[in-house]
């Protein structure tokens, strides 16, 4: 059998960044190790133990967040704060020092500039993240999970027509849309002043939307397989490794950055650089995203160092920009580099900080001008009260029956009435769907509902009969937020992600959750639809409605058949809503939900957001 290769060529830089020379780097690195690099490479230029300063400015997780608009006194640029403290350091930089900046992924989803992406390939305006990196000097960026939101023909859309920096996944595969070799890369190497940098990118495993009606063979592969695999070949042909990891903060598990619970990883960064260490003895970090979480805040922490290799993360959605300090000696092996880290709050209100204006208004103005309009566009009017309050919707929704939920679930119904095929009976959300509440009498904003519904999901046909509709109902009792976990210090914080799948069910469906003395013994108890009981309609098939999120299981929130996660004791398995889903309506969440909001014209009692008694909680 012929040696495993990967085959280098040389690409382009980013014309707006620091590198001198930049060197693609493909093959498939799932099938086995990688016995050698070939093809086009960067020599070895610089004499052993010649020395580089080599400063990385990296952020993760940005989300769309380029600029923070709608604040009281005006907007607070985001993106910009980064370019300016990344092109001073560029300008102050001597003949030995290297000054790069990346992304660690998850670029997309989360503000009003997604509108720009489209739903399909051709209704893509502009990609808003990736042009304004290309504009602010990224060097490379890993794909994150959430660029896939709206499917690989999108992300391949938006590469192609605004990323001038290449975008990096070795264990990415499959997709019948991104190619590998144009769209992505597994691993690049860069050159700076002599440096050979080799960048390699990882996407986590656990919560990136696969195997999709559109895209069925999209699949994703072990971060620590794949690692294995390249890793040594990498780094036996550069000086220093970065390894983009997008797969998150702890070994399998994690509770920090915008986890409000123990977060399942599979394969997270402390497993990425423990296996790291034994591979190579090269110069080497990762570089982290994917949980928001914020290291090495006052300098590299002690416990963000595993065999030697530090770890990473500037937290999220434009919160830090993080700064990696090298000190390298070229041929040296990695205990003779000095590795410093730091992280740089950014300004979140207006006045605060200092950016790159020229920046703001040439690259960033421009995109927000698209969207403007609709950003500020009124769509209701909020007559609720406290039950549809940003503290009460973002506790309710995992702890107990939820107004803001109630209303979306029973939209979603009212939503379906002109489908082909009938209606919809039942309509169902995952809590983590519900990103934020709304304030009491007040009217709602384009910007406002973007809040509550921020991710890109289509909604999904099932068909259950009455008694699959009892088992997940069941398996929903276990998922609950229980009223013991939401005292402080329990472990369970309702401000983040509860990531343990609670589902929230339109008004057809009642039921009450005795809770029992653990999430193991909680049942259920007086379940009916349409007023009759579950237990009589057993074989009846219901018409549901549901987001392709569920339908795809639910990914990190367990509707998979893996174990409920999201700090649930006491191992229990979740039920698979895969084999209930008969394929994607056309329909887009949070589209349908702004076309129900303009024909209602209110949020409140009289048009559904309002507690009704459809979930009673027992003790």
């Amino acid at each position: 059998m012929a040696d495993r290769v990967l085959q280098g060529r040389k690409g382009k830089p980013n014309p707006a960044g620091a590198l001198d020379a930049l060197y693609l780097l493909d093959g498939d690195g799932r099938l086995g190790p990688i016995a050698r690099l070939d093809g086009a490479l960067p020599p070895a230029s610089l004499a052993p133990g010649t020395v580089r300063r080599l400063r990385l400015f990296h952020f993760n997780d940005l989300h769309h967040h380029l600029t923070l608009t709608g604040k009281p006194g005006g907007d607070v640029p985001v993106l910009a704060q980064i370019v300016h403290r990344y092109r001073q350091a560029r300008a102050a930089a001597g003949d030995d020092e290297i000054v790069l900046l990346v992304s660690g992924g998850d670029d997309h989803t989360g503000t009003a500039l997604d509108e720009l992406l489209g739903w399909q390939a051709d209704e893509l305006i502009v990609d808003p993240a990736y042009a304004a990196y290309s504009a602010a000097g990224v060097d490379a960026a890993t794909m994150g999970n959430h660029e896939l939101d709206r499917g690989a023909a999108v992300l391949r859309a938006g590469i192609r027509a605004s990323a001038r920096f290449p975008v990096l996944s070795g264990n990415l595969y499959g997709s019948r849309h991104l190619e590998p070799g144009a769209d992505y890369h597994p691993a690049v190497i860069a050159v700076a002043k002599g440096l050979r940098i080799g960048l390699l990118g990882l996407i986590t495993p656990v919560d990136t939307r696969t195997h999709s009606a559109g895209d069925p063979d999209l699949s994703v592969a072990s971060p620590l397989a794949v690692l294995a695999n390249l890793l040594p070949s990498l780094a036996a042909a550069t000086d220093f490794v970065v390894i983009m990891s997008h797969c998150g903060y702890g070994a399998d598990s994690n509770l920090d950055g915008k986890a409000g619970a123990a977060r399942y990883l599979a394969e997270g960064d402390i497993a990425i650089a423990r296996a790291a260490a034994r591979l190579s003895d090269r110069p080497m970090l990762v570089l982290g995203g994917h949980t928001h979480t914020v290291l090495n805040a006052d300098g590299l922490a002690p416990d963000s160092i595993v065999g030697g290799v530090p770890i990473v993360q500037a937290g999220g959605m434009g919160s830090h920009v993080g700064e990696v300090d090298a000190t390298l000696r070229v041929g040296m092996p990695r205990g003779r580099a000095t590795i410093d880290a730091r992280l740089h709050r950014l300004a979140t209100y207006p006045g605060e900080g200092r950016h790159d204006a020229g920046f703001e208004a040439e690259t960033i103005a421009p995109l927000l001008a698209q969207v403007r309009t609709r950003l500020d566009e009124v769509v209701a009017q909020c007559d609720g009260g406290d039950d549809v309050s940003p503290e009460t919707t973002l506790r309710l929704r995992y702890a107990g029956e939820c107004a803001l939920a109630n209303f979306i679930t029973d939209a979603m119904v009212s939503r379906s009435a002109e489908l082909p095929g009938g209606p919809a009976e039942i309509a169902i959300v995952n809590s983590t769907a519900i990103g934020a509440g709304l304030m009491p009498h007040a009217p709602v904003t384009f910007r406002h509902w973007y809040g509550v519904i921020p991710f890109a999901d289509c909604l999904q046909f099932a068909r259950l009969s009455g008694a699959d509709l009892m088992a997940v109902i069941a398996n929903n009792a276990a998922r609950i937020v229980r009223p013991e976990e939401l005292a402080p210090g329990q472990g369970v914080d309702v401000r983040g992600y509860v990531s343990r799948g609670f589902l929230h069910f339109s008004g057809g469906v009642r039921y009450a959750i005795r809770l029992g003395h653990s999430a193991v013994e909680a049942s259920v108890e007086t379940a009916t639809a349409f007023g009759k009981p579950l237990a009589a309609q057993q074989d009846r098939q219901f018409r549901v409605l549901f987001t392709n999120y569920l339908g795809g299981g639910g990914y990190g929130e367990s509707w998979n058949g893996a174990l409920i996660g999201g700090g649930v004791e006491g191992r229990i398995p979740s039920l698979d809503l895969r084999p209930f889903a008969l394929g994607d309506t056309g329909l887009v969440f949070r589209n349908e939900m702004l076309a129900h909001l303009r024909a209602v014209g209110r949020i409140g009692p009289a048009t559904g957001a309002r507690l009704d008694g459809r979930l009673a909680i027992l003790p």
